[in-house]
């Protein structure tokens, strides 16, 4: 399970998508593709400190709280 920071979702898919240039990086070596869950800030720092909460979760704890968003586990690249 993947958790990042961006301030350009639709750039951040794309790279995720296409990942022959970055080869090396952790999205292409594990082959995170999808998008499943997502939140929206307005403010930089409040979405860091978000994403740094979430990097600290246990596993079952993140599914958890994707399963109250998105119980399906649908692919959400398409609706950005």
């Amino acid at each position: 399970m993947y958790i990042g920071f961006t301030t350009d979702l639709k750039d951040r898919l794309h790279f995720h998508q296409n990942p022959e240039a970055h080869s090396k990086s952790f999205t292409a070596r594990y082959k995170c593709f999808n998008l499943i869950y997502w939140e929206h800030y307005t403010e930089v720092q409040a979405a860091i400190d978000r994403e740094t909460q979430l990097k600290k979760w246990s596993r079952s704890k993140k599914e958890n709280l994707i399963n109250e968003v998105n119980p399906d586990w649908r692919f959400l690249n398409n609706e950005i």
